[in-house]
């Protein structure tokens, strides 16, 4: 999973869930870390709007307001440097893809069997 310090919302909680489940590796830099989620807008007399915050995630076993104010930490730290990426070479791309390689080889997975269909009448 790729991430940097423009992830934000369901790019922090995305992450770390893929973490959690252990779903694979975590590249790139650290996520943004704002979570906390707004539901609508409060309209203004001139026409403007206002976004309040109102929920956020926080730990089941007392960790607090998990990822909210510091992101999600990756597993393998890797910077993109912007002359670079504009000579069109993405160093967290070409490092996702190498370790995605890397797991192919060792790492064996197979897809859940097929439930049964369901019978609607």
């Amino acid at each position: 999973c790729m991430i940097d310090e423009f992830s934000a919302s369901d790019g922090d909680i995305f992450p770390y869930r893929f973490k959690k489940y252990d779903l694979g590796k975590l590249i790139g830099k650290r996520t943004w870390g704002g979570v906390v989620g707004i539901r609508g807008t409060l309209p203004l007399l001139d026409g403007g709007f206002l976004n309040k915050p109102e929920f956020s995630r926080y730990g089941a076993k007392g960790e607090g307001w998990i990822m909210e104010g510091h992101g999600v930490d990756p597993d393998i730290v890797v910077d993109n440097d912007p002359a670079q990426e504009f000579a069109g070479i993405d160093a967290q791309l070409n490092k996702a893809i190498e370790v995605i390689l890397e797991e192919l080889k060792t790492k064996e997975e197979s897809l859940p069997p097929v439930p049964p269909w369901p019978i609607k009448k």
